[in-house]
């Protein structure tokens, strides 16, 4: 998985180093779970030496975990780019929502083993990384409750919303459909599921008939 940013120096090749590893661990944990993947596959996979992924990571479960912190943290910050895009724009609430739902669509279209992993790791409660993956998520989850929030203050939105939980669905909302999308109706585009939740959002949140 890609960052969006890299840092000089030794920096850029730690974390180029790290993105590799990233990579190789979400495609076979994919492919065989995460129990039967081995730090050597990991390296294997990866092109590098099995030392390599224990200087980056103590463990393949702390690989898992900042797995999880980096994708989702990826996913985080396209959805705030795209509600901060839309505010640059001069568009309302709505709006970013919207922007915030094709952002989510297009993350997960290009990251759907990833999202595949975050989506069943969300419904298991014995892993030791669960307190992790509550905290990401919720930061992702925080950037639409910001922009909810917003749009209840200046009148946009009724003040009968419930903001945490019509966060979480819109999120879940986007989430579900997409992989239900890849899973049984790829022949759709980006385009066509986004005007389908497009119409949604605008059906729902924003009040109109």
């Amino acid at each position: 998985m890609e960052s969006s940013s890299t840092t000089p120096g030794g920096g850029t090749r730690r974390e180029a180093t790290r993105q590799k590893l990233y990579e190789a661990a979400v495609t076979l944990i994919a492919e065989q779970g995460f129990s039967a993947t081995t730090v050597d596959e990991i390296a294997e996979r990866a092109g590098v030496a099995k030392g390599t992924v224990y200087y980056n990571f103590a463990s393949k479960s702390v690989l898992f975990e900042e797995l999880l912190r980096h994708g989702v943290g990826l996913l985080t910050a396209s959805l705030r780019e795209a509600a901060e895009q839309t505010e640059r724009d001069g568009g309302g609430k709505v709006d970013a929502l919207d922007a915030m739902i094709r952002a989510g669509l297009v993350f997960i279209d290009r990251y759907p083993a990833f999202t595949q992993l975050y989506v069943a790791e969300l419904w298991r409660t014995n892993r030791a990384w669960q307190s992790t993956l509550m905290v990401v998520r919720q930061q992702a989850v925080a950037v639409v409750e910001g922009v909810l929030r917003e749009g209840v203050d200046n009148g946009e939105f009724s003040d009968e919303i419930d903001v945490p939980l019509t966060a979480s669905a819109l999120v879940g909302m986007v989430l579900v459909a997409a992989l239900d999308w890849q899973s049984f109706q790829p022949e759709r585009s980006l385009d066509d599921v986004h005007a389908a939740l497009s119409r949604l959002l605008q059906g729902r949140v924003s009040g109109d008939r």
